[in-house]
């Protein structure tokens, strides 16, 4: 039998136009298409990571400079302007040493700025913690990742000693400068008013004429001083040496009392006199620790009293002396040195005791005559004293 329209048994499929136009994928497209989006992820994740794990190995850099927060704990990734922190620095893997290094030297360097005026007083400019016997140095470490510890120590004879201050991350060190942790020798290591062939002498409370006022007792330590170690600032503008006492000059070690309030006070009384106009480049001490034994015999004893706050560490004449040759300087320009120059040193002396009134104390002028020279005395015993 035939049908000449069999069509309409068998209906007829039109061809496709293009080959892009199919009525679907084969299972072998499919599978290649699904491999196709696979590696098309594959690549987007493994260029996102990356990114990330160069933005960690290569930090931006960073500008050292005076308003560069680098102490802070804070996060870089919280402040877009703010550097990472030595934590951020060092956890990460693929650092560069010599990133976190100059972040550990720029660290190094504002350290010893940032700690309270229990260690560097409120000028700022104290660069010893002076510890009495037995006492622990007190240096919060900076954040996490840093750890401040003591190295490089002078070490004195009987117990005593001088230390810097490195900070420590991991095998790298650095140093902080313009500061120091002083350890005293306990007063007993005087045998008969003497250490070794050092004289010293005696305190009034160590003879039985003890005054009421606790400000007199005798001192609980002496810092040990060494011709390797006389040399060391305790503060921007005063040494160790500062301190020693006349004569013995060839008697070594030295022993001497150093109060690190009066340090304070002498440093923020150059900044009254540099922010009233007249600079100090150079401070003469010109008399800082008195022995009790050279207070009652040493030298000519005119003037000295027998509490001399000199015996106790916290007391010191100075002057300006900029130009270095032992005597005052000429402070109010007019053409002579006399009584008036210090009088300029005596105002900001009194200016600095109303504004940090537990720094109050003695202060005295002393003509240009005789072997002074012309000089201010400046004290903290701790009330108002003017003679």
């Amino acid at each position: 039998m035939h049908y000449a329209d069999d069509h309409f048994l068998f209906p007829l499929v039109r061809e496709p136009r293009s080959r892009w136009e199919r009525a679907g994928l084969s299972p072998r497209q499919e599978r290649r298409v699904s491999l196709a989006l696979n590696l098309l992820v594959l690549l987007f994740v493994a260029g996102w990571a990356y990114t990330i794990v160069l933005r960690l190995s290569n930090p931006r850099p960073v500008t050292a400079g005076a308003d560069t927060p680098v102490l802070g704990s804070g996060s870089a990734f919280d402040d877009p302007n703010a550097p990472p922190t030595i934590a951020e620095r060092l956890g990460g893997g693929g650092i560069a040493p010599a990133l976190t290094a100059e972040l550990l030297r720029r660290n190094a360097r504002t350290y010893a700025a940032t700690l309270d005026p229990t260690v560097r007083g409120f000028s700022g400019a104290v660069y010893a913690q002076i510890l009495e016997p037995g006492e622990q140095p007190d240096l919060p470490a900076p954040q996490p990742g840093a750890e401040p510890t003591l190295a490089n120590e002078i070490a004195g004879r009987l117990g005593g000693g001088i230390s810097g201050v490195v900070l420590r991350a991991g095998r790298l060190a650095e140093p902080v400068p313009n500061l120091q942790v002083i350890r005293m020798v306990p007063m007993s290591v005087k045998k008969g008013g003497s250490v070794g062939r050092y004289k010293i002498g005696n305190w009034p409370c160590e003879v039985g004429r003890c005054p009421a006022n606790p400000i007199y007792t005798t001192p609980k330590g002496m810092i040990e001083v060494t011709p390797q170690n006389k040399e060391i600032f305790l503060s921007e503008h005063i040494q160790l040496k500062d301190f020693i006492t006349k004569l013995q000059d060839n008697v070594w070690p030295k022993y001497v009392v150093v109060d690190p309030k009066n340090l304070d006070k002498i440093e923020l009384v150059v900044k009254e006199l540099e922010a009233m106009g007249y600079p100090v480049d150079n401070l003469f001490a010109v008399s800082g620790f008195r022995s009790p034994w050279y207070n009652a015999s040493g030298g000519s004893t005119a003037g000295r009293g027998q509490l001399s706050r000199h015996m106790y560490g916290d007391a010191m004449d100075i002057a300006v002396d900029n130009d270095r040759n032992g005597v005052m300087d000429d402070l109010n320009r007019d053409g002579a040195i006399n009584l008036k120059d210090a009088r300029i040193i005596g105002m900001a002396v009194d200016r600095v005791e109303k504004k940090y009134p537990g720094l109050v104390g003695g202060m005295h002028y002393y003509p240009p005559t005789g072997g002074h020279k012309g000089m201010v005395h400046i004290d903290t015993r701790g009330n108002r004293a003017r003679w």
